[in-house]
């Protein structure tokens, strides 16, 4: 492996590649240490300090938030929203294509038509990064609305309502330099920019979790007053490469439905070949654990704001103590949706009609199976076989972090590396970059990360 990284300095346009990449992850974060205008930065660490050492509903929220900024949250930097509203613009768009008539047209007239698609992308992130800027610039002035606790002393100085503006402007044109950074990656460096992006701001919070643990391992005990010894942190350790391994292998597992080719030849003759269709194992990706984990953000926000009203309902107070991050209620919700938007996602990516009438074009089929609606209705049992496999897979997945922080009282920011989101876009992105480098190096006739089979990225 480190002969391959070598080969790689030594091709002048992979090293350019590679400088190019690290150039821009440098200025992500250092965008990610500069506080936005008018914030308090010591009054805004110690209440974070004090929200995420909690157990509370609003410090696994806010817990979440700063693991996927790279710690910008924590001191309210020009990178507190990274790069997420983009994210989550291109899943709304990804959702409407197949659903609005004039969008899936697009689609399919092309690089044009994808082009098209993408610039209202940027537009509705802009209308995203608005909404989000201004919710973060008001839980800024007055925590307690989203159900977090009342700050020892102000968060940020001046007015408030240009405290608001100037920082909606601030976040929102962050968000789009960093956007754009994320494009520039893509065309002239190495791996997926905008996933990569998102990585290093997980990874840059790897440092501070295993001091983290390191410090429990020296004082015996956990944040919450649990024991913990030497032997639980090698124990967390191995445990960790399990995981990790486990998370590789949903990753690049799929099932092989056998394809046989007809094909005439420039002679007249009917030749055949065969082939295979990969149907992947976690096809939803990280998806179903983002969409699960945005809605579950609303009651845990929304409940314990209408509990805090001096004329609140009972019934508030009860849902705002089921839906804590440590409740066993949470965690059914939180299951149930990651199972069900996993076969919901599939259902709206994976079209198995389409794919037989292009076999059937192709004069392509699957042995045993006949052409047209039998192959689709075999590939849609197949598919759906295959996708409750992976969502029991991802199911286990992302509770994991849970069992460490609500069992053995392992910080929530330590917790997350070993399961969950974090874990499956890291793994993800390291396979995709690893595997541009290797066909990088294989063309130029360099040995690859792998003496034997071959890396697949993500999008085979």
């Amino acid at each position: 492996m480190w002969r391959a990284f070598l080969n790689a300095l030594k091709v002048k346009e992979l090293r350019n590649r590679l400088l190019f990449t690290a150039l821009i992850i440098v200025l992500v974060r250092f965008a990610s240490s500069i506080p936005c205008p008018g914030v308090n930065p010591t009054a805004l660490e110690n209440f974070i300090s004090d929200v995420t050492a909690g157990s509370s509903a609003g410090g696994g929220v806010m817990a979440m938030i700063d693991l996927f900024s790279g710690g910008a949250m924590t001191h309210f930097a020009l990178g507190a929203l990274g790069i997420m509203p983009y994210i989550t613009a291109s899943i709304i768009m990804q959702l409407l294509v197949p659903v609005v008539p004039a969008l899936e047209k697009m689609q399919r007239e092309g690089e044009s038509g994808r082009g098209k698609i993408s610039q209202y992308t940027r537009y509705l992130t802009l209308i995203v990064c608005a909404v989000q800027g201004m919710m973060v610039a008001m839980a800024m002035i007055n925590p307690s609305k989203i159900g977090l606790p009342e700050p020892g002393q102000p968060l940020f100085v001046g007015s408030p309502v240009l405290f608001i503006i100037a920082n909606i402007v601030v976040l929102t044109c962050t968000t789009m330099v960093f956007t754009w950074l994320g494009e520039q990656i893509t065309e002239r460096g190495i791996g997926n920019g905008v996933s990569l992006i998102i990585t290093i701001g997980i990874v840059s919070r790897m440092p501070h979790s295993v001091l983290e643990l390191i410090d429990m391992a020296m004082k015996g005990t956990t944040p919450s007053g649990a024991s913990f010894r030497p032997v639980q942190l090698l124990l967390l350790l191995a445990v960790f490469f399990i995981v990790t391994a486990a998370t590789i292998m949903l990753s690049q597992g799929y099932r092989r439905i056998p394809i046989q080719m007809v094909r005439k030849s420039s002679v007249g003759r009917m030749t055949d070949g065969s082939t295979y269709m990969p149907l992947k194992v976690n096809f939803a990706n990280v998806m179903p654990i983002i969409f699960a984990g945005a809605i579950l953000m609303l009651p845990q926000t929304l409940f314990p704001a209408l509990a805090s009203r001096p004329d609140a309902w009972h019934g508030w107070v009860t849902l705002a103590q089921a839906f804590q991050h440590d409740k066993a209620t949470y965690a059914i919700v939180y299951g149930a949706l990651i199972i069900l938007f996993s076969f919901f996602w599939v259902a709206n990516q994976f079209n198995p009609l389409q794919i037989a009438d292009n076999l059937k074009k192709e004069g392509a089929y699957i042995p045993g199976i006949s052409p047209g609606q039998p192959t689709a209705d075999f590939l849609d049992g197949a598919m759906t076989r295959v996708t409750a496999g992976g969502a029991v897979f991802l199911l286990v997945l992302a509770l994991f972090p849970m069992f460490l922080y609500n069992t053995f009282g392992i910080p929530f920011m330590v917790a997350q590396f070993f399961g969950g989101t974090s874990l499956l876009i890291m793994v993800g992105v390291v396979l995709d970059t690893m595997s541009q480098l290797e066909s990088h190096l294989t063309v130029r006739r360099y040995d690859g990360f792998l003496k034997s089979g071959r890396l697949r990225s993500r999008s085979n």
